[in-house]
């Protein structure tokens, strides 16, 4: 009994150191992923937690709260619970500066502590497109969109028309952040002036199914063209005639100029800008006017003949469908009437052929009936094969 004694001391003091304060206690944490400005929450949970000192330490190792008290003076940081089972603070406003690793550590006998790591994610800043030379009719463009901040790497992509066009993307890294820049090449044409361009900046600090994108308006230089519009189709003395020179280009031809063959415009002609106005219309008025207009690009001219018919001249209107359309409608009409009756007549004449056919094979029959029954028995079988 006395030697059971003497061992029983030292096994209550080896379970007494065991089972200390700070036995059994942990702490854990876990990562955080946070996009620029907005809200991160780090937490450290406790296990077994005996109101040991607990304090929460920035990636400087500054401290930020120790036991639930505010140690560091930034007011982004803010306790938001401090009990027996975890520790939350919240980081509004988060920036790149922010991004590291968080120590959360429980001070017991044996110091325990975990690093929870903070990444701040930055969306891509709308992109910016610029165009490297002026585009021209039958030339090519190039475009490039740029995103100076984004992390990760922002993907960049091009569209026309809602189609997808290739683009050729880089990308240099600028401390924390990514610099992407994509070009695009493509031909163009005048009826592509105005057009929309697209591109399109995406990376996962950004929800998903958002982007950022900016639009191009394509300016595409032409030459310019000229048509000549008249107030009215027949014209007789004593009118008014009102020319319109209808121009476009790019640039806009900024003068046009009206003119009459070789003859000068009569004295009370009045011509202002696109507009070329004729008041009282007499028959030495009569002659071809054209309009002319310019740019860098070209040279455009339209012509108008100008007839002048006496007051009581009766003029044939012009009707608003053209004869070739009449007359092209007219001819398809008679073809498929030729063809119709060809068809009728091919068939009459097949139908009537395999008749006359038919009753010369049934007169050959008869013929051979006739010739069974003169031939006595021989050609019994025969005419009951052929009577039957």
């Amino acid at each position: 009994m006395g030697r059971a004694r003497r061992f029983q001391w030292p096994l209550l003091l080896l379970w007494a150191a065991a089972a200390g304060p700070g036995t059994g206690q942990e702490v854990q944490t876990e990562n955080v992923t946070v996009a620029e400005g907005g809200v991160a929450e780090i937490t450290c949970r406790l296990h077994q937690y005996d109101g040991s000192i607990v304090v929460i330490q920035n990636p400087a190792r500054q401290t930020l709260f120790f036991n639930g008290t505010r140690a560091l003076k930034d007011e982004r940081f803010q306790l938001e619970e401090f009990s027996p089972r975890r520790v939350r603070i919240r980081l509004s406003d988060a920036r790149l500066e922010d991004e590291g690793g968080y120590f959360c550590q429980l001070y017991t006998e044996d110091t325990h502590h975990q690093i929870a790591t903070l990444t701040v994610l930055v969306a891509p800043e709308n992109p910016v497109v610029e165009v490297r030379e002026q585009a021209v009719e039958g030339g090519e463009v190039e475009l490039s969109c740029r995103v100076p901040r984004s992390r990760p790497i922002a993907a960049l992509r091009w569209y026309r028309d809602r189609k997808e066009l290739k683009g050729v993307s880089s990308s240099r890294e600028d401390g924390k952040v990514w610099h992407v820049t994509s070009t695009v090449r493509f031909r163009v044409d005048r009826k592509d002036d105005g057009g929309i361009i697209i591109c399109e900046a995406q990376n996962q600090a950004l929800p998903s199914g958002h982007s950022k994108q900016t639009q191009y308006v394509l300016d595409v230089q032409y030459s310019p063209t000229a048509r000549i519009h008249a107030s009215q189709a027949v014209v007789r003395e004593g009118d008014t005639l009102v020319l319109t020179c209808a121009v476009t280009g790019n640039p806009r031809p900024n003068q046009i100029r009206w003119n009459r063959g070789n003859e000068s415009l009569p004295e009370r002609a009045e011509a202002v800008g696109e507009t070329l106005t004729l008041p009282g219309l007499v028959s030495a008025d009569n002659g071809t006017y054209t309009c002319e207009a310019s740019n860098k690009h070209g040279h455009a001219r339209a012509l108008y003949v100008l007839v002048v018919y006496d007051p009581g001249a009766v003029v044939e209107a012009q009707t608003s469908v053209p004869y070739a359309i009449v007359g092209g409608i007219l001819a398809l009409l008679v073809f498929l009437i030729i063809c119709v009756l060809v068809g009728m007549v091919w068939c009459s004449v097949r139908q009537k052929g395999s008749y006359l056919t038919h009753e010369a094979s049934g007169l050959d029959e008869q013929g051979e009936a006739r010739e069974a029954f003169l031939n006595g028995s021989d050609g019994h079988k025969r005419k009951e094969e052929f009577f039957i």
